[in-house]
């Protein structure tokens, strides 16, 4: 049943006040009375400053608590007639006009404060009852997905944008119990609700205030993939999630995201060359907060990296590796360094020296003579020290490749400098010379 065929609430209906409670009425009254009520909480109120209605809103606040106490111990199904009236006060509630900020562009989520919902008195109490309801053993699932249909998933799935973290929190809980128990909405709630929101924040906006959130549900979902992966799950993971590493609030959902990413290589090994490589094209250039957040996510993904995928992306992985032990900023050169205090990747490393230590020599060297930081110092020379133990001959190699191009480096920039010495000479010695 479309949502369009349910009852659309009316916010200035009339607001009774006097219904008995559930244990007043007999058993079988109270279906009717049940309806009343979901009626009554439809009525919505003004919670801005001075607006009134204080006893209304009261008592609607209590009637919604009853509500919570009905659905919570009810043994019996429930009954279809109550499934439209049910969704139609969550929607009534819940379905608004997000509060919209004057200052958009200068709100920063990790230093301002949330709006918070006006309307929480109610609006809490109308999520925990939905969300009483979606586990109910009392609600089944085939005739409640009639109402609870692919428009209403879609405008649940839209209220994530909220800045309230109270708000983000129900709807995350209750969104995956939804995608637990109703089973034929599954693909839509990923592929359209979801992704959707995703692909709009990663090439459109870059604005979202539920991504963690959504990424947390997913990481439970991702969990539960049957093997061998689907290529719809595949094709998920390389278009919305790896582009997930490219918005610069990335430091919001890292954690849930680099979750979800480690998942996928858990599910299939094979994966991680695909992502090691979206790491790599996502790279940040300039911002070493971000830097430091793809490193440690590295770490993680190269300690399920298999030995044969590890050899497929070496070279482009270790020249960013360097370029990050060069860092001017001490703590991404140390957390690029730290790298090889992991036994996993360190045996990794040494069954790929040959290809490794050529690429990461230089960097160590500068960093020895020319890093401003003691301990980045102190981590590289453990490094050095690491490597000569580990094949003494290639480290002798790599010293004298070094040393010759440093000294033909250094011939070139003598040739270099004696070439503009004989220009100025030259220009000098010109009669339209001016001293």
């Amino acid at each position: 049943m479309a949502t369009s065929h349910l009852r659309r609430p009316n916010p200035n209906a009339e607001f009774q006040d006097n219904l008995p409670a559930f244990k007043d009425v007999s058993p079988a009254e109270r279906t009717n009375l049940f309806i009343k009520k979901l009626r009554l909480c439809s009525c919505i109120f003004d919670f801005s400053e001075g607006s009134g209605q204080d006893k209304e809103k009261d008592v609607k606040r209590q009637t919604l608590l009853e509500l919570v106490d009905y659905v919570n111990n009810c043994k019996n199904t429930f009954p279809e007639q109550v499934l439209p009236e049910l969704v139609n006060m969550v929607s009534a509630n819940l379905f608004r006009s997000l509060p919209i900020r004057s200052n958009l562009e200068t709100f920063d989520p990790e230093e301002d404060e949330p709006l918070l919902e006006p309307a929480w008195p109610h609006l809490h109490i109308v999520y925990e009852f939905f969300l009483r309801f979606v586990v109910s053993s009392s609600t089944e699932a085939k005739v409640a997905k009639k109402y609870i249909d692919s428009q209403f998933v879609l405008r649940f799935v839209d209220l994530f944008d909220s800045e309230d973290p109270r708000e983000r929190d129900y709807l995350k809980t209750i969104l995956h119990r939804i995608y637990g128990k109703f089973m034929p909405h599954r693909p839509y709630i990923r592929k359209m609700a979801i992704n959707n929101i995703f692909y709009r924040f990663i090439y459109e906006t870059e604005r979202h205030n539920g991504i963690a959130e959504l990424l947390e549900i997913l990481g439970s979902i991702i969990n539960g993939f049957a093997l061998p992966l689907k290529d719809e799950h595949t094709q998920f993971l390389q278009k919305a999630l790896i582009p997930l590493h490219k918005p610069s609030s990335i430091s919001q959902y890292h954690q849930q995201l680099s979750y979800c990413v480690t998942q996928f290589i858990e599910k299939d090994p094979k994966l991680a060359e695909t992502v090691l490589r979206g790491l790599l094209k996502y790279w940040p250039a300039t911002n070493s907060t971000k830097e430091v957040l793809f490193l440690n996510e590295l770490e993680e993904i190269l300690e399920l990296t298999q030995p044969a995928e590890f050899s497929k992306v070496s070279v482009p992985l270790f020249n960013m590796v360097a370029r990050c032990i060069n860092s001017p900023h001490f703590q991404v050169a140390e957390r690029a360094l730290f790298l090889w205090n992991n036994e996993y990747i360190v045996s990794l490393i040494a069954k790929n020296r040959e290809t490794i230590l050529p690429l990461v020599f230089g960097a160590m060297q500068l960093n020895s003579n020319k890093h401003w930081n003691s301990t980045v110092h102190g981590l590289t020379f453990n490094v050095q020290k690491l490597f000569m133990e580990m094949d003494s001959k290639l480290w002798e190699e790599c010293t004298k490749k070094y040393a010759a191009e440093q000294d033909t480096a250094s011939a070139r920039q003598q040739a270099r400098e004696r070439g503009w010495e004989q220009l100025a000479a030259e220009a000098k010695r010109s009669p339209l010379y001016k001293a």
